[in-house]
């Protein structure tokens, strides 16, 4: 029995990772069992997540709240979901997701992690709003959200940078009500 939350889907369980987890587990896991336990692939990977918690993983007033994917069959971390950016004042944060493994992809799984997340953020968390900001050419998170509801609100133009290219995000957003 894991001493942290865990949600359970059909196929999934979901492992809840907050500051003061990481807090926990950075103070008491050696680098093996850090390893294991975020499935990180490699040190290299492990010492990413070690400067993020070093820089700090939230302030006064923001935080976030987001849970590992794990095959329910295996108990492989095959990838994550859940809140980044979250304003404790204003009871909304921003989902985000990844799965790992490009075997998991296009089956269901991140529809199936995503309900049980926002089932979590408009539950548990109290959020009022869910945001999602996604690259204009991301089809399957485009669809993603588009699946549960949330509205397309906007365009931030040359907001983010990845793969060497400045892209623009387009914003949804969905409110408690909306959430079915």
């Amino acid at each position: 029995m894991s001493p942290f939350e865990t949600l359970s889907t059909a196929r999934l369980l979901l492992r809840k990772l907050t500051p003061e987890i990481f807090d926990y587990i950075y103070l008491h896991y050696s680098d093996a069992e850090l390893m294991t336990f975020l499935g990180t692939a490699d040190e290299a990977a492990l010492a990413k997540e070690k400067e993020k918690h070093r820089k700090g993983l939230a302030t006064f007033n923001k935080s976030f709240c987001y849970f590992l994917i794990l095959d329910k069959n295996t108990t492989k971390i095959i990838g994550w979901c859940g809140f980044h950016t979250w304003y404790l004042d204003h009871n909304r944060a921003e989902i985000g997701y990844g799965l790992f493994d490009d075997a998991y992809k296009q089956k269901g799984i991140m529809s199936e992690a995503a309900k049980a997340i926002l089932d979590y953020g408009f539950g548990p968390m109290n959020l009022h709003r869910v945001e999602a900001l996604i690259g204009k050419d991301n089809m399957a998170s485009l669809s993603l959200v588009k699946k549960f509801g949330f509205t397309q609100e906007g365009l931030l133009r040359e907001h983010y940078f990845t793969n060497n290219t400045i892209e623009d995000s387009v914003v949804f957003g969905l409110l408690r009500q909306e959430y079915q």
